[in-house]
């Protein structure tokens, strides 16, 4: 099997590695924490807007005013910038240094480290497993500390700070001689406040040494505008607003955040209403999955899942659900973070592609390359009947044919290699041929003789202890139920969709049709072809793949991985390791 190499410890990159990912029709998103889009309508309005807002430098002091009526404080308060992002960077740059410190509550919001790296600054990490560590960042506190980070709700676990953990941490901050004139300052990044109980924006402005960080990116749904602010005292706003661009957001942006503040209250309302039940939904059912989960008043749940984290993050994503991953923070290297879907719709499509992922409750397999070794029989006959009409083809290239697709039936096969070959014959003969060789006639043995299980019936039995097995062969159900009679293993295998019964893979129906014969909804699918891979997908079983005898094993992992298998075996006993 093919090694990856591992990260290098000390990188933190901006799009953090996940593992593999790959492009699939009608993805479900929720790695980002994005809120809903702004109305078409709203779109309309801007396109027919002043075009002076794309010729002329951009005036963000109207929107300033429309959020400081909206909190309740003067103008001079807030400072609009590039996103919540720019304003922490900001405040990174205008208070911290090297050798300084920032007192960070971990897990944390990634970018903090990447902003103190930047101007040099050292990070002093205080665990916060529960409530809100206010002691222990009181009792961090020195002359070398100059700034202290409370994110809450906490990104990427949830977790929220209360009023009387800021007013600690505050006051406590206030008396430590950091050489800034309010003493070490405090950066309240509320970006998902919208989703919680606990709004310290106002609690916040008591205090000239603490500056809130907001955002339009998540619950007003226009992270693609990239528009967020800070509050604070007047003069420490002023700082803010020096330390960066003059012009950080575009005049479209501002319209568009100003146009959704006025009309899109009633849908923010609305949209937070179905998180918020939504998150309960899916922290619930998580638990109910056996999965821990850190609780939190964000539009997100992060859980964790053990060692089976990478599995299930693969998983869900050949299931067409992304979500985030943390494979290079030790911390939370086994969470996954999801995003929750405020559409009912969207929500039960999540929940029923963890709950494929997580319990499933049959387990169907593919029988040549997975239980059977069809090397010396399939695979052979394809080359020799091809030989024998006319036209020499190497194992290789039989190999990579079936790694392209649409390879699931070798009548078939053998026919595009004498096309390609400039022969041509008809399927009829094609198949004739292939028969005769295959299943051997009066006076020779067929090529069927050779095949060999692959997985012993003691692996086979303690799969079925655990869940029913079928199978979704491209076999004709003469041979299939001979080979299975023949190893005796028709017992352990009662469903099996043969040729006979409907299209071939990748078309999904033959998974679904063994799905249905075993009175089951959620499966897995194991299957050494991207014909396998995608069929499963297709048909919304987890697809498993397996890396069948042949030619190049590293060309077959990747063809599988390609085609989107949640994982790659080397051979089916390693599955009693991934079941539930």
């Amino acid at each position: 099997m093919t090694e990856r190499a591992p990260l290098p410890s000390t990188w933190i990159p901006r799009e953090p590695y996940a593992g593999p990912v790959r492009p699939v029709p009608g993805l479900l998103k929720l790695d980002g924490n994005e809120g809903n889009p702004p109305s078409r309508a709203l779109l309309a309005d801007l396109a027919e807007s002043d075009p002076s807002r794309a010729s002329d430098y951009p005036d963000a002091g109207p929107l300033e005013s429309d959020i400081a009526r909206r909190l309740g404080v003067g103008s001079e308060r807030v400072v609009v910038t590039a996103g919540a992002d720019d304003a922490l960077d900001r405040v990174v740059r205008a208070y911290l240094a090297p050798g300084r410190r920032v007192i960070l509550p971990v897990p944390a919001f990634e970018m903090m480290y990447r902003f103190a790296a930047m101007v040099g600054g050292d990070v002093r990490r205080v665990p916060w497993t529960d409530a809100f560590p206010t002691e222990g960042v009181i009792a961090a506190l020195d002359d070398t500390v100059s700034l202290i980070a409370m994110i809450s709700p906490n990104n990427p676990t949830g977790r929220v700070a209360m009023a009387d953990d800021l007013e600690c941490v505050a006051e406590a901050a206030s008396k430590i001689d950091s050489g800034a004139a309010h003493g070490a300052m405090v950066v309240l990044d509320h970006a998902y406040v919208e989703y919680s109980d606990h709004d310290l924006t106002a609690v916040a402005q008591a205090y000239d040494n603490v500056i809130t960080v907001r955002t339009f990116s998540k619950a007003w749904g226009l992270a693609g505008c990239r528009v967020g602010y800070a509050i604070a005292c007047p003069e420490v706003a002023t700082v803010i607003r020096n330390v960066g661009s003059p012009f950080p957001v575009a005049g479209f942006s501002l319209a568009a955040v100003r146009a959704q503040i006025g009309s899109g209250e009633a849908a923010l309302n609305e949209h937070v209403a179905a998180v918020r039940n939504g998150r309960t939904r899916l922290s619930d059912r998580l638990r109910r999955l056996g999965v821990e989960t850190a609780g939190g008043e964000g539009n997100f749940v992060l859980g964790d899942f053990g060692a089976r984290a990478e599995f299930v993050f693969n998983g869900l994503n050949a299931l067409g659900v992304r979500v985030r991953r943390f494979p290079h923070r030790p911390e939370i290297s086994n969470a996954l973070r999801i995003t929750v879907p405020d559409q009912p719709e969207r929500l039960n499509r999540l929940l029923g592609a963890l709950a494929t992922s997580l319990a499933p409750e049959a387990l169907l397999l593919d029988m040549d390359g997975v239980i059977a070794d069809v090397e010396e029989s399939y695979r052979r006959c394809v080359l020799e009947t091809a030989r024998r009409l006319g036209v020499d083809a190497s194992r290789e290239e039989l190999a990579a044919l079936v790694l392209a697709g649409d390879a699931n039936n070798d009548w078939v096969l053998t026919q595009r290699i004498l096309a390609a070959g400039g022969v041509e014959v008809s399927l009829a003969a094609v198949t004739q041929a292939y028969q005769e060789a295959y299943l051997g006639t009066s006076r020779a043995a067929g090529l069927r003789e050779s095949e060999r299980l692959l997985v012993s019936r003691a692996v086979l039995e303690r799969l079925a202890e655990r869940l029913p097995l079928g199978i979704v062969t491209g076999r004709p159900r003469e041979e299939a139920a001979w080979f299975l009679e023949r190893e005796q293993l028709s017992d352990l295998l009662p469903v099996v969709v043969c040729m006979e019964d409907g299209p071939r893979k990748p078309d999904p129906a033959p998974v679904r049709a063994a799905a249905s014969r075993l009175g089951v909804g959620r499966t897995w699918m194991v299957g050494d072809t991207p014909d396998d891979i995608r069929a499963a997908a297709a048909a919304g079983a987890l697809p498993v793949g397996i890396v069948a005898p042949g030619p190049d094993p590293d060309a077959g992992e990747a063809a599988l991985y390609d085609a989107g298998a949640a994982t790659v075996l080397a051979a089916l006993d390693d599955l009693l390791e991934l079941l539930p």
